[in-house]
């Protein structure tokens, strides 16, 4: 039976590689009971509900691996509930796996006809998308995309089985085109692939089934989705008795002149997440109170750091000239937690020594950068970020020895441990000045209410895309 995968709190996540090893072991322990016909009845079951009963016929894509298997099992059962089935492939008989040579064969065994090219100008009620599973290592071209593109034009609903044929599993990215899900029904386990990058946009609304294959089989994965928050995300309750000095003090240094407002969004943020107090270190002279949050008060930069601050953020607004250089060096020397963002990073990404000075480390240290700044820590393109988002993030973590969020659609959290989440939370109204500077301001009050730093991030970012935060 599907699951919504947001009832569930932190999946794991699956690579292709963990999904072909489950198969494996599957076959091993399961001669006769093929997850094929589990995915094709379950496939016919939502595609059943999704059809409706307009009696236009569903339309059945199926590719040449085991995702062509799938849907032609589905397309079976839905003729077997009454449904008219038109079926399109082209793949060759004689190179399908052996699941999908039988799938096909009982397909026609009950009467069932295979079409090469899509009947022009015929609405459906419903288009089952099996051309392309997960594992695609190539990009779709010629008549597939020819069949893609089609398809994305029909007014009809769309379901993926397992992923939109197109959409790479792991890292989220378009294989030449993408099919555009309405629905993606996904089987044994959840993909990274479908929460960040293009994912989001290609998968519709997700559903998922394990197909009854128990957990305990599944292999151990470093990643999640945070679908919602576990209790470590979660500040305990305020006693009565209590004053603004248990709930920390946060420090937040930048604001040149013209980019003030990227400290004060920091600032109000950290107050509004639960901070105790918070100051801000603007380099702005002028900058004294802000009449919008007169809790916030003001430092000059070097003197808020010489005071030994309990939490640090540093970055926003700060510029690149000299005295910005000469903060971030002594912020990094700083024995409390200490997040890094926008200006921070450009700064750490020019200057060697900088850089190994954070790696260097003691005290936890946190990035948050967008694929632009990631692309320059990293000495690399942006479009290469985009194009493997999670390995990027996890390499930016191993580099500098930090907790990094990776910001953008399917944020991407990676820890020097090596684990690894992708946020569920937000949207395109995050794309907005101001909004990293807010999630600044956020982790740095959770890490000052005593929350750990691996947590903090995943819990800020988490909240973040939520349109009303909650502590």
């Amino acid at each position: 039976m599907p699951i919504a995968p947001r009832s569930l709190v932190s999946p794991p996540l699956f690579t292709a590689a963990d999904c072909r090893t489950i198969d494996r072991h599957w076959a091993d322990a399961h001669p006769a009971t093929s997850l094929m016909e589990k995915a094709g009845v379950a496939a016919a079951e939502l595609g059943g509900m999704l059809a409706g009963e307009s009696g236009e016929s569903v339309l059945v894509l199926a590719g040449p691996g085991n995702n062509g298997g799938d849907a032609l099992v589905a397309a079976r059962e839905l003729a077997a509930q009454g449904f008219r089935v038109v079926v399109v492939s082209r793949a060759d008989p004689a190179r399908l796996p052996p699941d999908a040579a039988r799938a096909r064969t009982a397909w026609q065994a009950r009467g069932g006809t295979l079409l090469a090219e899509l009947p022009p100008r015929q609405r459906y009620s419903l288009v089952i998308d099996g051309l392309y599973g997960v594992g695609l290592q190539r990009d779709i071209s010629g008549e597939d995309a020819h069949w893609i593109a089609a398809a994305n034009g029909m007014a009809c609903p769309k379901l993926a089985l397992d992923v939109p044929s197109g959409l790479d599993s792991d890292s989220g990215g378009i294989r030449g085109c993408a099919l555009r899900a309405d629905h993606t029904l996904t089987f044994l386990g959840l993909k990274p692939g479908l929460f960040t990058a293009d994912g989001p946009d290609c998968a519709g609304q997700l559903h998922l089934d394990t197909l009854g294959v128990d957990a305990a089989a599944l292999p151990a994965t470093p990643g999640i989705a945070l679908t919602q928050r576990e209790s470590r995300h979660c500040l305990p309750a305020r006693r009565q008795n209590s004053h603004k000095g248990l709930f920390g003090h946060v420090s937040i240094i930048g604001g040149i002149d013209g980019m003030v407002g990227a400290c004060l969004i920091a600032g109000r943020a950290a107050l509004q997440l639960g901070a105790g107090s918070a100051t801000l270190g603007v380099l702005d002279a002028r900058m004294v109170v802000d009449y919008l949050e007169p809790r916030l008060m003001f430092a000059v930069p070097e003197s808020l750091l010489e005071r030994g601050p309990q939490v640090l953020a540093i970055g926003p607004g700060l510029g690149h000239h000299p005295r910005a250089h000469a903060l971030l060096k002594t912020a990094l020397a700083a024995p409390c937690p200490l997040v890094l963002d926008a200006d921070a990073l450009n700064l750490l990404a020019a200057d060697a020594e900088l850089a190994r000075q954070t790696a260097r480390r003691s005290h936890p240290t946190l990035l948050t950068p967008h694929p632009g700044e990631a692309a320059r820590l990293l000495g690399m393109h942006a479009a290469a970020i985009q194009a493997d988002r999670i390995g990027a993030a996890r390499s930016l973590s191993r580099q500098y020895n930090a907790h990094v969020a990776l910001k953008g659609a399917g944020t991407v959290i990676a820890h020097p441990d090596g684990r690894y989440a992708i946020n569920t939370t937000g949207g395109p109204w995050l794309a907005q000045a101001g909004s990293g500077d807010r999630l600044t301001g956020m982790v740095a009050a959770l890490l000052g209410q005593g929350m750990t730093a691996g947590d903090a991030l995943e819990a800020a970012v988490w909240l973040h895309g939520n349109p009303i935060p909650e502590r």
